[in-house]
């Protein structure tokens, strides 16, 4: 019966009856059923910006991540280059020639950075992508403006 519809998971109002003992349920009002989907649009939204808000830190945590590989290729490579240039180029030079060792060597490193930087920039790219969440919630927010314009 109408009378026993549950809303957001309640019955209606029990009466009393003369003797004391609950009537029938009364079913709830208009103006109450547009307030407990006010509620529940409220807390869908809220719900959704939860969400969004946890899926922000999950990129801003894989952000950080690219970020910290880029700043360590940096690392190595300034505090490296210098010592370690120097003695592969001499190295390679008991073999070739000075001019030829150093080329080798500082093409090398340089291949060796370009790497580091683009899997620092892809991890960044990924990361930097809009959350799912957030075109939720702006189509549950068109959603509502639309249900209220009828």
């Amino acid at each position: 019966m109408i009378d026993d519809v549950k809303i957001d998971g309640q019955a209606g109002t029990p009466g009393n009856g003369s003797d004391g003992t609950p009537g029938p349920a009364k079913p709830a009002s208009l103006g109450k059923l547009v307030e407990q989907v006010s509620e529940q649009a409220s807390r869908l939204v809220r719900a959704e910006i939860e969400l969004a808000k946890a899926e922000l830190a999950e990129k801003a945590k894989k952000s950080g991540i690219g970020i910290g590989l880029l700043v360590v290729a940096l690392v190595i490579l300034a505090y490296a280059a210098g010592v370690l240039l120097l003695a592969a180029v001499y190295g390679l030079g008991t073999v070739w020639p000075l001019w030829l060792s150093a080329l080798a060597i500082g093409g090398f490193m340089v291949l060796v950075v370009m790497i580091m930087a683009l899997v620092g920039a892809q991890l960044l790219k990924k990361a930097t992508t809009k959350p799912e969440s957030v075109q939720r919630v702006k189509d549950d927010i068109e959603s509502i403006k639309e249900g209220m314009q009828r």
